[in-house]
């Protein structure tokens, strides 16, 4: 009996040790997996705050060196959702460079608002010149974009499941919106549209509205998300940070925008300076564009009516003219000069501190930049806007953009040129018909009051394309100031 009871006794015992060695591996695994789960939560977090990339072999150590740079941010505390009935779904695909693109998201995003529709995040320009492959996500902040607008306009970031089935089987509603509409088009034309599809896609968006005569809440609305919701990725602000640093740290610096890049010469066909290669080279490359419409243009005509950006050789001429500083650091924001070097020895003989994000960076830091010309031009876009000069040889986006948001920082010093009667000046004075004394004085006074300061926005109905760009000039959200000529201060 009593060996009965000790052997029952012994066989709990054991029984008991097994429970608790079971119980042990089961906690350990536990803990385990408590641990993986708390590093991949934090590798989430991680991952939303420094983006894709950081997941792809971000270099860590650089971030770690120049961590300074990145201050800590207080708790934003979100706007309340504005509370609406969803009229429908609108998907916008951007078309052109980053800048034409920036523009039309605010625009996209004030028509979204006034309609009461839910904004899709926009989808970017993949297809054309620069076959850029950037997302949305790799060049702005999209939470940022969608919480700093959510008390305006919902923003998804794609459609519910149901409606993305039937976009992604080819059922919906896709059309181009017409150019230059005032807000009345797109209640009168588009929502009727989005109603009875649900959803409309609008495949172009270059300048779908209307400069003047919009509802001032439409303007303050495409001012605040230009100028506060369209924040590029942390990563892209770093970097433009550091290059400012950099720039900083040997004194004063000038912002040149020197459009004169192969696509540019070749769809505006201005082709001064060039040899007969290149000549062909371009007109062979606008031929290959189909939606480039010019075919046939005179380069010479063109360039008298100021219609041409200026060669870096005529970029060279009239900074001398304006006096500017022979030892202030030029930063070429642009992409690589046509010409290369031959054209650039010029500019770089009368300005030999010139630099770009090519020679401040490191190959490193850049790595995961190359071939994404819209990241490029963002890094491009920040340092602009801290420049204490900023001065672009052409009209294009960039330039309005630009120009735009540094009068909103407060009218900084941007010197808008003067085309058409620059190269008539220079042509008399390489010819010899007008001295160094009277070419400069000339250019100067031709310049005193194109300097960014206040003025009203140029209006001429019925022809858009020739009147100021709301986004170069967008009076109606800069604080006033008294409009008196700038004075002349060329560093």
């Amino acid at each position: 009996m009593k060996g009965k009871i000790g052997t029952g006794i012994g066989e709990m015992g054991w029984k008991t040790n097994v429970r608790s060695r079971k119980m042990k591996i089961w906690i350990i695994r536990g803990t385990t997996m408590v641990l993986l789960w708390t590093c991949l939560v934090q590798l989430t977090a991680l991952g939303d705050t420094w983006g894709p990339r950081v997941l792809k072999g971000w270099p860590s150590s650089s971030i770690v060196q120049d961590v300074k740079f990145l201050t800590p941010h207080p708790a934003r505390v979100l706007p309340p959702k504005r509370v609406y009935l969803n009229n429908g779904y609108l998907m916008v695909s951007c078309n052109g460079g980053l800048n034409q693109m920036r523009s039309a998201i605010c625009d996209m995003v004030a028509i979204a608002r006034f309609l009461n529709v839910t904004l899709i995040v926009p989808e970017l320009d993949k297809t054309s010149f620069w076959a850029d492959p950037s997302e949305f996500e790799d060049i702005f902040d999209v939470d940022h974009f969608i919480t700093s607008l959510r008390d305006e306009v919902r923003i998804l970031k794609q459609l519910p499941p149901r409606l993305k089935t039937r976009v992604n089987l080819g059922i919906v509603h896709t059309m181009p919106p017409i150019s230059w509409s005032d807000i009345s088009y797109y209640h009168n034309q588009i929502l009727p549209l989005i109603k009875k599809y649900k959803v409309v896609h609008l495949n172009r968006t270059d300048a779908r509205l209307a400069n003047n005569d919009q509802p001032l809440e439409l303007q303050k609305l495409r001012c605040r998300v230009n100028f506060n919701a369209l924040k590029f990725t942390p990563q892209i602000e770093y970097l433009g940070r550091r290059v400012v640093q950099l720039l900083r740290q040997r004194g004063s610096f000038l912002v040149l925008h020197l459009r004169y890049e192969m696509d540019m010469l070749a769809f505006s066909g201005c082709t001064q300076g060039c040899n007969l290669d290149e000549v062909e080279e371009l007109t062979r490359m606008r031929y290959a564009y189909p939606w480039w419409k010019e075919k046939i243009i005179n380069s010479e005509l063109k360039r008298k009516d100021g219609l041409c950006p200026l060669t870096p050789e005529e970029t060279a001429l009239t900074l001398r003219a304006l006096d500017i500083d022979r030892d202030i650091q030029i930063y070429v924001a642009a992409g690589e000069i046509y010409g290369g070097q031959r054209r650039m020895a010029g500019l770089a003989a009368s300005f030999p501190k010139l630099v770009r994000k090519e020679t401040l960076l490191g190959a490193d830091e850049l790595r995961f930049f190359q071939n994404h010309s819209s990241q490029m031009a963002a890094l491009d876009y920040l340092v602009s806007l801290e420049s204490d000069i900023f001065i672009p040889t052409y009209d294009g986006n960039m330039a309005k953009v630009v120009e735009g948001h540094r009068r909103y920082l407060g009218f900084k010093k941007t010197i808008s040129l003067n085309r058409k009667l620059l190269v008539e000046l220079i042509d008399k004075y390489t010819s010899g018909s007008l001295g160094w004394d009277e070419f400069s004085n000339a250019v100067k006074d031709a310049h005193s009051t194109r300097m960014g300061a206040p003025q009203k926005r140029v209006v001429i109905p019925d022809r858009p394309k020739e009147e100021d760009y709301f986004y170069a000039n967008p009076e109606e959200c800069l604080q006033p100031l008294e409009t008196q000529p700038a004075s002349i201060d060329y560093v």
